[in-house]
């Protein structure tokens, strides 16, 4: 038995996060849904290619509240800063995991060697909800180094999957979350297939970055594009027509309302404004 696909949908026009960031958006909870619960929001930076410079681009200071980020490198490097004195450079294959909770300051740029050098530049960040017992966490940071990252080969040479969150075929996922959820970076080659079988009850989105797969013998996907499947359990069947990169992320559903207003993703409009309050008074400390 294979998992429903419930709708499809193709990356839109990009636009830019500062001056370092040309992002698509695959899908988000500002279209004011809450379906692909616990996952809020992805963008897919890039791939483009920088001229060398001699000020690093990227988004200065910014708040964050309720919810946490998940920054994937694939090419390029980003620095990251942020107001529990927590950062560093994240390179090709590392994963930043940033829990906002209660409130963080943060700024994200290309690192220094990067800029200076230039090049090509690809990255994906996820937004993650924070269920409302946990949007009062102390904020936090998890800079995982690829190394850290178990990958798996896939049977007849199908391909890897790097468990980042999460469990697979008895690989354990580094990063720590506050709900259960996987997050796999899978690639699979040309020609071959794989079946996965996220857990029973979870939400399911396959995120093709770049290639063409057939998924479930039935959707033709082209990166950048995403499919949403069925909470109920069953196969997830990815088929590769070219050689293909796609992110599978399957989570414990957050059935609690999604108040959001740019970087505050809260239950309630009174806690969105609080959240201002706070912020505007200093309450998520200095950077």
């Amino acid at each position: 038995m294979m998992r429903k696909i419930l709708s499809t949908s193709n990356a839109p026009g990009g636009h830019w996060v500062g001056d370092g960031f040309p992002v698509r958006s695959l899908f988000s909870h500002m279209s004011g849904t809450n379906e692909n619960t616990p996952f809020l929001m992805l963008d897919y930076g890039g791939p483009h290619d920088f001229a060398p410079a001699a000020r690093p681009r990227g988004v200065d200071v910014h708040p964050h509240k309720g919810f946490e980020t998940v920054t994937i490198v694939y090419e390029g490097e980003v620095e990251h800063g942020d107001s529990t004195g927590r950062g560093g450079v994240i390179r090709e294959g590392d994963v930043q995991w940033m829990t906002a909770g209660e409130g963080i300051l943060h700024k994200e740029f290309h690192s220094h060697d990067f800029t200076a050098r230039g090049g090509r530049f690809e990255m994906v960040q996820l937004w993650v909800n924070l269920a409302a017992r946990d949007k009062s966490a102390a904020p936090g940071y998890q800079g995982i180094e690829a190394a850290q990252i178990p990958a798996v080969e896939l049977p007849e040479g199908a391909g890897r999957l790097r468990v980042i969150a999460g469990e697979f075929d008895g690989a354990k996922g580094p990063a720590r979350t506050f709900s259960p959820m996987d997050v796999w970076d899978l690639r699979v080659n040309a020609g071959k297939t794989v079946t996965l079988t996220p857990p029973e009850g979870y939400n399911t989105i396959v995120v093709v970055l770049s290639g063409e797969v057939v998924l479930n013998a039935e959707t033709r996907l082209s990166g950048p594009s995403s499919a949403r499947l069925s909470r109920e359990g069953g196969a997830v069947v990815v088929e590769a027509a070219s050689d293909a990169k796609l992110l599978v992320l399957a989570g414990e559903p957050i059935d609690e309302p999604v108040a959001a207003y740019g970087p505050f993703v809260m239950n309630s409009e009174a806690e969105i404004r609080q959240a201002i309050t706070d912020f505007q008074s200093g309450r998520f400390g200095r950077l």
